[in-house]
């Protein structure tokens, strides 16, 4: 897949280098791709020949305490020390060089990424070897006249073993203190022979020259001195060695005694006469003038030469030869329309090119002759005759065309301009201007190619990351060819102009000509589209999505990514499963990390393909590809051009079927007393399931809903409903597991408010690699719990009746038993609560033992028997309160032990009529809701007058009736 933009790499100097014993060595490293702070760590360690397994710390950018004490002292004296460069590079300086510091270098980056990715440290190796340079010149004091020749030796050696080259050059020192040498004359390592600035000119004329005599010996010629040659003068020699990376590095230096050298200077004569090639001149033709110079001994002489026009100052050529334009020519002197220069000591040269009318005039040169080429005090000067220069004009027959082979592209395609000159008699500059649809009036400099052919582009145009490397050729037919390798969207189109400017005998001429250019955004046409062969895969299957792409442009000749969108559910969010950049590179995300392993990408043309091997539930999801485009030819890629999202296309992943099956026959189960005993049976299923139970009760009423009694998890967590959530009934409610395929619903100490239908529903659970999956359910049959009424039937008052009470005050609810008991037996008495679910609640439980019972426990303070001893079961139920209201009713049951240490077994059993409470609302509290209602209480208020008025009325009518 390549690096990833995020992947750290750490980079050293390329070793083995090899370095002088004493000498200043640097080494460097830099990294990239880092995340955290600009600003990167860095630590030096070594690796020595005698232990190369053993690193040797010696200096960090953070960690003041981390070299080891060998070199504590060093870098402490800054004798060892980093060079901080930029943020991310830095230079280990080391300012002498010793014998022990051979070995193997290690640079190393501290972390500072999220995670590791990448390199964090790398190793060269530095060798340290002996100086074996020597260079050596006798020293001598010289006197000669101005004109001299002289003559000086340099022995220069090495003995080193490694391949090295060696430079030689010769210094001039003059006067003392700050004063910098002068460079004379050096044998470079490359054996090219370089003069110093104030020596070119004699170089050239051959009077300084270098000759080497044998392996070690360098000579230096100095022909006619001058008394600018005084000083001292010292030989200097070099020794090059080339590095792994090609670059040559200098590793000793050594400087010899000097000579003193001394120059006597003599008397002279100066002349000065010009001459011209022609004087009679059209324009577009070369003008040239020469300066002769007359002097005895001008070999040995320094002038300075200044050109005139019409007695005003052109050019300036200084006794080195350096040429000064003053500011009227220095622009036709850049396009290389003017050239002066020094021929020789005497002889001095003015070309103009292509002259124009403003050429025309009288030309003079002024000759000054200087002690020394740096004096700014003449000791004579001469002025030549004036030479008379005549211009005539001329016209131009030039005319272009301007066309395009691209005149309708998508931004990053390739945009060809042709400008074609006809007619031009001499050379053509071009430049091509851009006028932009959005504003109007506004032009910009594409690119410019001048009459030598030098090109330059335009200030918006010179970054290549942007459009690509623009090209302006020129063909020899005379078309002028203008290439932007990758337009921009919508910002390339419009106008483009091209200027072609004819210069000739010193005039120019200008034609132009327009092409207009249309760009398409690349987003035009671009689209895509997701499909798969199926929408419903089987667990365990493979699937494939293709994400097909059109666009206006074939897709693969652009660099182009794609990205693959997941979402599990409308609800969830959406996650970028992977992404596939131009570079190859492909990201996967976080997020759904399971994908990685069992997902395969490919692509073919404009459609990108996403395989999903052996699916699983989790896979189950909406699926989305979404792409992105850049223009051809630019690197690096920076921001998408252009972007689509296909459509959605879900994938459901269907489970293995189930193959659960559980007993759906209806029986019936009939107690006495006691627990009883619900069973739910397994058929069928696979082996490895697991199962979760849950329980439910049909209360006896027809329209009762089904209550749910306890939910046992497939991993045994018991999860009750609201009407058997409290301790008591949790106590007594038990799911067990009898066997492989039988589940049992235990009900300890059963009574009548636990009949009704029951029956279980299983749920198939299967573990598929990464979790539970439900496969499918299963409900049983209704088993219906029945009580078997005892042959002795208690006699009890069974009439339904009604009572009130008012909140807060105590109420009793009548339960009586009427006629004779079996001898020695006992009874027990239990009070019910009609519920609206169908379900009766019990509220108290009095056993044939005497003990207790309150399965609702915040009612077990309210509640008491009222003389159970005597037959009389009423239950008395303190401070009534609206919750209350309801139907109630008791059941008494009668017990026998059958004879001495037998249990005790049911003999009767009678259940009382309904009871209906009703909670009435305290005085106080009817009195205190009139008070509070404004309209209630105004109504009571004016009732006695209503009354009056309707007693009077009745009386008026009756008075009426009467007299009629």
């Amino acid at each position: 897949t390549g690096l990833t933009t995020g992947q750290r790499a750490v980079t050293v100097q390329k070793g083995p280098l090899y370095r002088v014993r004493g000498s200043h060595v640097t080494l460097w490293c830099k990294v990239s791709g880092y995340q955290g702070p600009a600003e990167q760590n860095f630590q030096w360690s070594i690796y020595l020949p005698s232990a190369p397994e053993r690193e040797v710390q010696i200096v960090s950018t953070v960690d003041p305490s981390f070299p080891y004490a060998i070199y504590t002292q060093r870098v402490r004296s800054r004798g060892i020390f980093v060079e901080r460069l930029q943020g991310d590079a830095v230079l280990l300086h080391i300012t002498e060089l010793q014998d022990r510091d051979a070995g193997e270098y290690e640079c190393h980056t501290p972390n500072t990424d999220e995670r590791y990715f990448g390199s964090y440290s790398a190793k060269m190796n530095l060798s340290v070897i002996a100086d074996t340079l020597s260079a050596s010149m006798a020293p001598q004091a010289l006197t000669l006249a101005e004109g001299d020749a002289v003559e000086l030796t340099c022995e220069v050696s090495k003995s080193t073993a490694q391949h090295t080259h060696l430079s030689v050059g010769w210094y001039l020192l003059q006067g003392a203190g700050e004063h910098r040498a002068e460079e004379v004359l050096t044998l470079s390592k490359d054996f090219i022979l370089k003069p110093g600035p104030s020596y070119e000119q004699r170089f050239q004329e051959g009077d300084v020259r270098l000759n080497k005599v044998g392996n070690t010996t360098y000579k230096l010629f100095v022909g006619g001195v001058k008394p600018s040659d005084q000083g001292q003068v010292y030989c200097e020699a070099a020794e090059w060695i080339e590095d792994p990376d090609e670059t040559w590095k200098d590793i000793s230096h050594k400087q010899t005694q000097s000579t003193s050298l001394a120059v006597v200077s003599q008397g002279r004569d100066l002349s000065v006469d010009i001459a011209a090639a022609e004087s009679s001149l059209s324009e577009g033709d070369t003008l040239q003038l020469k300066c002769v110079v007359g002097a005895p001994k001008s070999s040995s002489r320094h002038f300075k030469v200044i050109w005139l026009l019409d007695s005003v100052e052109a050019a300036t050529v200084d006794p080195r030869g350096v040429l000064i334009w003053e500011e009227g020519y220095k622009e036709r002197a850049k396009l290389g329309q003017l050239q002066a220069f020094k021929a020789n000591n005497t002889v001095y040269v003015l070309s103009i090119y292509e002259v124009g009318l403003k050429d025309k005039g009288t030309y003079q040169c002024s000759v000054s002759e200087l002690k020394t080429p740096g004096d700014l005090h003449s000791i004579q000067t001469s002025v030549s005759s004036g030479i008379q220069v005549n211009v005539k004009p001329v016209e131009s027959r030039m005319h272009l065309s301007v066309s395009t082979s691209t005149p309708r592209v998508t931004a990053g395609a390739p945009l060809i301009l042709h400008c074609e000159v006809q007619g031009a008699t001499g050379p053509v500059s071009v430049r091509w201007w851009h006028l932009p649809l959005q504003h109007p009036g506004h032009r910009v400099l594409v690119a410019t190619m001048e009459r030598d052919g030098t090109l330059s582009l335009g200030s918006a145009y010179q970054d290549g990351q942007t459009r690509g490397s623009l090209r302006l050729e020129k063909e020899s037919s005379g078309t002028f060819t203008l290439v932007i390798p990758s337009t921009l969207d919508g910002d390339d189109g419009g106008q483009y102009r091209c200027e072609a400017t004819q210069w000739s005998r010193g005039r120019n001429w200008t034609e132009k000509g327009e092409v207009a250019v249309t760009v398409h955004s690349m987003g035009l046409g671009l689209h895509a589209t997701l499909r798969s062969r199926a929408a419903t895969v089987t667990y365990g299957q493979s699937f494939e999505l293709v994400c097909q792409v059109n666009a206006s442009y074939a897709l693969e000749e652009v660099p182009a990514s794609v990205g693959w969108l997941f979402q599990r559910s409308p609800t969830a969010p959406s996650h970028e499963l992977v992404r596939a950049f131009p570079s190859g590179t492909v990201v996967w995300s976080t997020a759904q990390p399971h994908f990685q392993g069992k997902a395969q990408l490919a692509k073919a043309a404009a459609s990108f393909r996403l395989r999903i091997h052996s699916a699983l539930p989790a896979d189950e999801g909406t699926y989305q590809c979404e792409v992105e485009v850049w223009r051809r030819n630019i690197l690096p890629l920076g921001q998408p051009a252009a972007s689509t999202s296909s459509n959605v296309v879900g994938i459901k992943v269907v489970l293995p079927e189930s193959k659960l099956q559980v007993a759906t026959k209806d029986i019936s189960v009939e107690i006495a007393s006691g627990n009883a005993a619900i069973e739910c049976r397994i058929v069928f299923a696979q082996n490895n399931s697991q199962f979760a139970v849950t329980w439910y009760l049909l209360p006896p009423l027809a329209d009762a809903a089904p209550l749910q009694v306890v939910r046992a998890s497939y991993s045994s967590i018991l999860e009750y409903g609201p009407e058997f959530s409290s301790p008591a009934q949790k106590s007594r409610f038990l799911s067990q597991r009898m066997s492989s395929n039988v589940f049992q619903l235990q009900i300890l100490s059963a009574d009548l408010g636990d009949q009704g239908r029951y029956y279980c529903v299983v749920e198939e659970w299967l573990w598929l690699v990464d979790g539970w999956y439900k496969l499918g359910e299963g409900t049983s049959g209704r088993t219906t719990l029945k009580f078997k009424l005892p042959e002795h039937e208690l006699q009890m008052e069974r009439t339904n009746q009604s009572i009130s009470a008012r909140e807060g005050q105590e109420v009793t609810l009548p339960c009586r038993l009427q006629g004779a008991r079996l001898p020695g037996s006992r009874l027990s008495a239990t009070w019910f609560q009609v519920k609206s679910s169908g379900r009766d609640g019990a509220l108290l439980t009095l056993h044939y033992d005497g003990t207790m019972e309150y399965p609702q426990e915040r009612l077990a303070g309210r509640l008491y028997l009222r003389r159970p001893s005597t037959g009389d079961f009423s239950l008395t139920l303190s401070s009534v309160e609206r919750g209350d209201a309801g139907a109630y009713y008791c059941q008494l049951r009668e017990w026998q032990q059958q004879s001495e240490g037998k249990d005790w077994a049911l003999r009767g059993s009678a259940r009382s009529g309904y009871t209906q409470l009703t909670a009435i609302l305290p005085e106080s509290t009817v009195l205190s809701r009139i008070c509070s209602s404004p309209s209630l209480l105004n109504f009571i208020l004016y009732l006695p007058l209503v009354l009056i008025l309707l007693l009077a009325l009745a009386v008026f009518c009756w008075y009426c009736k009467f007299r009629k």
